[in-house]
């Protein structure tokens, strides 16, 4: 059978297509490509260029059903929050950054060390805000709001990833299990990612650099925001980063196909990790993430 069916049962009309394709199960290795002049003898078309447009409308249509499908699934909201907030802070560190220097062109004395963005140059927004010239105050302003904007945000994300994937979270923390998803494109995209892809999300370019120079393989990317990486000692953290990205594969699985918090899993999850730290039984609690 082809796209367009076959014997009495035959159309070009998409919605029929698109129904048809859904159901059919082709063998591929038996497959045999079709030619527009079969469409042709059976009166669907009447030449090579009304085939083509039928082709076109029917997968114009298919990309809109799938479009249309996307867009209900439960993690789209989350992820555009991620994404959001992933611009906020690009956009706050840039500001900050481009207002320090400002502040400290026209103030020579001014210690140097509070140069670049990071917490230092945070830091100098309040004062800014009152010892600059009134342009730089409002810029410093709008700066602090659009932080306060952010650890709203950033909060509601967490919020929010408790209940899309909570299986994730519980293991993670909801921003962190949230940055995760955002970066492998979605809930469905990492359910279907081995734990040594999760690990080195985020660390893409690392991992090429290793590819193509043979430098060392990166061993964690964004894990490593959460806390059980990055205070685990030196020694075991590569291992640390691998069993919990193993979990956080399954978590992923659990949180697609089923929906909902297995507890079972979760403390199971957290003793093995906190084992392999040696820091007891995994039920101690989680601590604040660190901010990207």
């Amino acid at each position: 059978m082809y796209w367009y069916g076959s014997g009495t049962d035959i159309s070009t009309d998409p919605a029929e297509v698109a129904a048809r394709l859904r159901a059919v199960k082709t063998d591929m290795t038996a497959y045999v490509p079709c030619d527009w002049r079969q469409a042709q003898q059976l009166g669907l078309v009447r030449d090579r260029q009304e085939y083509l447009e039928a082709v076109r409308r029917v997968t114009i249509y298919m990309a809109e059903e799938g479009i249309a499908a996307a867009s209900q699934e439960k993690d789209v909201e989350l992820l555009q929050m991620v994404r959001t907030l992933d611009e906020m802070d690009t956009v706050i560190n840039l500001l900050t950054e481009r207002l320090v220097d400002w502040y400290i062109s026209i103030t020579p004395s001014f210690s140097r060390k509070y140069r670049g963005s990071g917490a230092g140059a945070a830091r100098l927004l309040p004062m800014i805000g009152k010892k600059g010239t009134e342009p730089m105050k409002k810029v410093a302003k709008e700066i602090l709001s659009m932080s306060a904007a952010r650890t709203s945000l950033m909060k509601e994300v967490s919020h929010k990833a408790v209940v899309v994937i909570p299986n994730m979270s519980a293991l993670v923390g909801g921003l962190v299990a949230a940055r995760l998803m955002s970066r492998a494109g979605g809930l469905a995209a990492v359910a279907r990612m081995p734990g040594s892809s999760i690990q080195v999300i985020g660390a893409e370019g690392a991992l090429f650099s290793h590819i193509r120079t043979g430098t060392p393989s990166p061993k964690h990317g964004i894990v490593f925001q959460h806390r059980r990486v990055h205070n685990a000692p030196r020694e075991v953290r590569g291992a640390v980063a691998r069993a919990l990205a193993a979990k956080l594969a399954i978590a992923a699985r659990l949180d697609y196909f089923r929906g909902e918090l297995d507890a079972v899993f979760v403390d199971a999850a957290n003793a093995r990790i906190d084992g392999l730290m040696g820091t007891g039984t995994g039920t101690e609690p989680m601590k604040k993430e660190v901010r990207k």
